[in-house]
């Protein structure tokens, strides 16, 4: 019975002034009165002696001629009364939409379908951090819906590492990041979250870890702070850190020394023999292993190998489910090496560090870069102590990994993967390794997609 008053009382809401609905439903109303009147006329005309009689001596008027049957009023009336539906039902319409999804009032059936489409899209998760992990995430959300971001939470550097110190919580420049990325209206929400105080107490920070900050102690959760933006800007897709608890990297180099904290042993000198967590117990939260389970793709960075993608792996649970699951995960990596973490790694060295610390069974395909960089371009990464990650596709097989590569870059000063360039590269691969009856569904949503993106 109360579910029952409920639904009564939620209807009678519509009858709230100033919606912009009502007239327009008495207006369909009326349209369907007019209908079932015209089909009475056409069928028993013969009954309706007064309203024959008049309609007769109109058309006589009119035309100079007598009507002989009725069948002509009823077809009038019921065209009048299919008008009159046709227009309450899109003034009606107009309305609601006008105030749900303002400025796109005239691709209102290009807006639905297209988000129809994209959840029908193939289930991807990403794995990573930093600049790479959010660029993905731009590309693969012009084909699905259905993705998640699984975020690494090592940072203690800018920003974030001062509200991580300060407040206690999770450091939120990456996943601020992967929020951005993967807003519909993605110019607004950058423009936002991007923005940085420049004086005062707050100097150095951006408004975006303000934000997550502020979420995080009003719901006393980081993750529920998380599922609250997302409600907010209608995300294409969840975002999860890979664990609550706050980590910190360990870092043991081969010359016997050990360094704490991503910052440091991003600026620190040396060839890395090991990476750690601590506390090493750290655990994955349900939703991220609940992604991964149900998965059709895996993908691992691009990104940092030591700061953007191990660190991932390393938590226990999360690098567990990726071993036992049934979608392949393909690692992307970088194109350039990186000063002090990667110097002179080819790819297949890259995998090494990578089954070293999660292990033979996480990695089934690699998908790398062969570029031609500029001179002028590569000339500059050169001083930096970077350069281009060689590919060695003999050596990567031999591990047992399957071998993929193409071209990203697409010009500019800083040598990225392309973020469009990447994803569908990425949704080839997922067509191949798919079994021939789950094909249909990937093409079908990626074509479509491509089509309304050029809309």
């Amino acid at each position: 019975m109360k579910k029952r008053q409920k639904i009564f009382l939620e209807t009678l809401k519509w009858l709230y002034p100033n919606l912009g609905v009502k007239r327009y439903f008495l207006l369909a109303v009326f349209g369907i009165f007019l209908v079932t009147g015209g089909l009475t006329v056409m069928s028993y005309g013969e009954t309706l002696g007064y309203l024959e009689a008049q309609f007769r001596e109109i058309i006589y008027m009119l035309t100079g001629k007598e009507m002989i049957s009725v069948v002509p009023a009823g077809i009038l009336i019921c065209f009048a009364g299919v008008i009159a539906i046709y227009l309450g039902l899109k003034k009606m319409l107009k309305s609601v939409i006008t105030v749900l999804l303002p400025g796109n009032e005239d691709r209102v059936v290009d807006v639905m379908y297209a988000r129809r489409q994209l959840k029908r899209g193939p289930k991807i998760v990403v794995i990573g951090g930093g600049t790479g992990l959010s660029a993905l995430l731009k590309g693969l959300k012009e084909y699905t819906s259905n993705l998640t971001a699984i975020v690494t939470v090592g940072d203690d550097g800018g920003s974030s590492g001062r509200l991580r110190r300060e407040l206690g919580i999770l450091p939120p420049g990456d996943v601020r990041n992967c929020l951005v990325a993967l807003a519909e209206k993605e110019d607004i929400m950058e423009d936002l979250f991007s923005y940085r105080f420049e004086n005062g107490t707050l100097s150095g920070h951006n408004l975006g870890n303000l934000f997550l900050a502020g979420l995080a102690g009003r719901f006393g959760d980081f993750q529920k702070g998380i599922e609250h933006i997302g409600k907010v800007f209608a995300l294409k897709g969840e975002v999860y850190p890979s664990t609550l608890s706050p980590v910190t990297l360990e870092a043991y180099f081969e010359d016997g020394r050990s360094i704490n904290g991503e910052t440091a042993i991003r600026t620190t000198p040396g060839k890395i023999k090991n990476l750690r967590v601590s506390p090493s117990n750290c655990e994955p939260l349900p939703g991220a292993l609940k992604a991964i389970k149900e998965a059709d793709l895996i993908v691992l960075g691009p990104g940092s190998l030591y700061t953007s993608v191990l660190p991932n792996l390393l938590v226990k649970g999360l690098r567990d489910e990726i071993a036992k699951a049934k979608a392949p995960c393909v690692y992307v990596c970088n194109i350039m090496t990186e000063s002090g973490e990667t110097d002179d790694f080819t790819v297949s060295d890259h995998l090494k560090v990578i089954i070293q610390h999660g292990g033979k069974d996480i990695v089934d395909v690699v998908l790398a870069a062969k570029e031609v960089i500029p001179h002028e371009v590569l000339e500059r990464y050169l001083v930096e102590g970077a350069n281009v990650v060689s590919t060695d596709r003999d050596s990567v097989e031999n591990l047992g990994i399957s071998y993929h590569e193409s071209t990203f870059y697409t010009g500019g000063e800083v040598v990225r993967h392309n973020p469009d360039k990447l994803a569908k590269e990425l949704l080839r691969m997922l067509f191949r390794l798919k079994p021939i009856n789950e094909r249909i569904d990937i093409v079908d949503s990626y074509l479509l997609n491509r089509k309304l993106k050029a809309i």
